[in-house]
């Protein structure tokens, strides 16, 4: 088999009476069962931080979607609108993982800039508006791959999920970037 091993392979499969047997014992644990290996508490606590930094993004792009001036301001009004829109997808998969997990998903307005990673900066032109969007995509993807990394093997339903989301924080960035280059540099200043 070309690739990596399985470091598992020698372990034997539990057999089906016990996999039975113990998704009835605890039914009411819903998807957290025994094999499930990532520090739980730890997990939610990092997911509901990534909530409220989804949350703050799809607030300060809505914002900028609602404030861009300027002669290339109804396709960049149009993008942050777009981006807006996927950062509050990514925030109900984050909610929705949270539950999963037997968590909690904190929606408390009064501490979303708290435990948000990016900075709720408005910005008051169109560069500074896209500058800040740009520097919180690149939070939100250093955020997001130390956040997979300490997940490592042991949630790989979180993993997945996260990575699927710094993938399009990672494509949000770069279309930002792409905006910038377009900008004469005297005005990026």
């Amino acid at each position: 088999m070309i690739g990596k091993p399985d470091r598992h392979a020698d372990q034997p499969l539990t057999d089906v009476g016990t996999l039975r047997r113990k998704a009835r014992e605890h039914v009411e644990q819903g998807a957290v069962t025994d094999s499930y290996a990532g520090d739980r508490a730890g997990v939610l606590r990092l997911l509901n931080d990534a909530l409220a930094t989804e949350l703050v993004c799809v607030l300060r792009y809505r914002r900028h979607h609602f404030l861009a001036k300027g002669i290339a301001s109804k396709s960049v009004a149009e993008e942050f609108l777009a981006h807006s829109n996927e950062e509050l997808g990514h925030a109900d998969q984050i909610a929705a993982r949270i539950a999963q997990l037997d968590g909690e998903p904190d929606f408390a307005p009064d501490s979303l800039s708290e435990r948000s990673h990016a900075e709720y900066v408005e910005g008051t032109s169109l560069i500074d508006m896209i500058k800040e969007d740009l520097v919180a995509e690149r939070i939100a993807i250093d955020s997001y791959r130390e956040f997979i990394d300490y997940i490592g093997d042991s949630d790989s339903t979180t993993s997945r999920m996260l990575e699927t989301i710094l993938g399009v924080e990672e494509e949000h960035a770069e279309e930002l970037a792409g905006l910038l280059d377009g900008v004469p540099r005297a005005l990026k200043s």
